[in-house]
């Protein structure tokens, strides 16, 4: 066995961490162990951050792990290192070992059913695409990105400065129900930050892209140009009134309702009961016009995964059909504390797409502005005022004001509150202005009304 790694290049590796995950298992079970699971990652990145033409920090990152899981019978250890060589891996073990045997009996605990295994599941994915660029050329990105947008008007007097970032890197993972496999990964970034006006009447805006593909994020000077008109738009802001009002959420921020339904029927949640949305399987939780797919088989997608942080396969299916709730998000553990099965989602979900199936091509941001009519359309949240207990929602807001479909000023200084579950059932449309970040994919949403706090 080798004593140590090198990192990168990948393929090299591979051999080595699936050699590093069998030894740890073999040696988990050599001690007593009734089950294992090991994982062995790392990765390098790199992010250039520039303001006012200028480098401002470089930051390099190289990081590896190994993580094992030792269960005695109902009884759960872990321990983790960053040393690869032979001693550390027999003393993680055995450090995780005498863990399992001290603790706690938990019946849920243990490994995935090995039908429910991704053993011999071959990966065509493709989610890794490396990106060779250094650090002068990264800079040469930002910067690219920062002057276009202080060349977009003289307005735009400062920049918070911009930043280009990447990250690649790999992993195995494997226990002793026969899975072992594991792939590589990456992500490539680019972020600029304007600032408009001048004194008491400063305003900053973002704007960013990514994608595991570099050849696919937005180009740097249009970037920098939206990000400047993002900023100068804010300079009209003033406060409304109080009252309830439709309320448009940007796509970018719509992701968050996604998110927020995501975290309320996870596993963790329910089997603990802090979810407003217990025991909500089955039930109409939208409109019958909305839809949310899951599918973890799109090539190059950032939610793309064949397998789950448990080795278990993923598979395409419906969360939301007609505005019911189809499906919950389960690891193993929290499937077994609610009496039912994973769902292949430990670690998180992949790539969710939610839908009205009252959407037509023609319904852009222009055109969900019309739907608005007069009311608030938002473009930037604040504060973590969601309580996911009760489904309670408030949060500091910052967007537009519109009347008769047209964006009258910027709006700052209020707060927009209501509860999730009339905010689900109250959704009117989806607009075609989709959008994706991270595993999540959406257009803006209209909501049929919400309080609005202002003046």
């Amino acid at each position: 066995m080798a004593t140590s790694t090198s990192f990168l290049p990948i393929a090299k590796n591979r051999p080595i961490f699936e050699d590093l995950v069998t030894q740890a298992l073999d040696h988990a079970l050599s001690l007593g162990a009734s089950d294992a699971a090991a994982e062995v990652s790392e990765g390098q990145g790199l992010a250039v951050s520039v303001r006012k033409g200028q480098v401002e920090t470089v930051e390099q990152t190289r990081d590896r792990s190994m993580d094992i899981t030792v269960f005695a019978g109902q009884k759960r250890g872990s321990a983790s290192t960053s040393d690869f060589t032979p001693d550390a891996l027999r003393q993680t073990v055995e450090a995780a070992w005498h863990i399992a045997r001290f603790t706690a009996e938990d019946p849920a605990a243990g490994l995935p059913d090995k039908d429910l295994l991704a053993i011999g599941v071959k990966n065509t994915l493709q989610l890794h695409y490396p990106w060779a660029v250094s650090v002068e050329q990264a800079g040469e990105i930002a910067i690219e990105a920062e002057r276009a947008a202080l060349a977009t008007d003289k307005r735009i007097t400062n920049t918070e400065g911009a930043t280009v970032d990447t990250h690649e890197g790999h992993f195995i993972l494997g226990n002793t129900r026969g899975f072992l496999d594991g792939y590589a990964f990456s992500r490539h970034g680019l972020s600029v930050a304007p600032i408009a006006g001048r004194g008491h009447n400063m305003h900053r805006d973002y704007w960013y892209s990514s994608d595991r593909r570099a050849n696919r994020l937005a180009n740097p000077t249009e970037l920098g140009r939206y990000a400047a008109e993002r900023a100068l738009s804010r300079l009209s802001a003033r406060r409304i009134s109080t009252g309830h009002f439709p309320v448009l959420f940007e796509a970018p921020v719509a992701l968050g309702l996604l998110g927020a339904l995501t975290q309320a029927v996870s596993g963790g949640a329910l089997y603990r009961q802090a979810s407003f949305l217990l025991d909500s399987l089955g039930r109409e939780i939208f409109p019958s016009h909305i839809n949310i797919a899951e599918d973890p088989a799109i090539q190059g997608a950032m939610g793309s995964a064949p397998f789950d942080d448990e080795g278990v396969r993923t598979s395409a299916r419906d969360v939301v059909s007609a505005g019911v709730l189809q499906g919950y998000f389960l690891s193993t553990y929290t499937a077994r504390k609610l009496g039912m099965k994973t769902t292949g989602n430990s670690g998180g979900s992949h790539n969710l797409l939610m839908t009205s199936s009252l959407t037509k091509r023609t319904d852009n941001l222009p055109a969900m502005l019309k739907k608005l009519g007069t009311g608030l359309f938002v473009t930037e949240l604040m504060g973590q005022g969601v309580n996911y207990v009760t489904g309670d929602y408030s949060r500091g807001a910052f967007g537009y004001w519109v009347e008769n479909g047209q964006i009258q000023h910027a709006v700052e200084e209020i707060t927009i509150a209501g509860n999730l579950n009339d905010m689900f059932r109250q959704i009117v449309a989806i607009g075609s202005d989709v959008i994706t970040r991270g595993s999540k994919t959406t257009g803006s949403i209209l909501i049929e009304s919400m309080s609005i706090a202002g003046t």
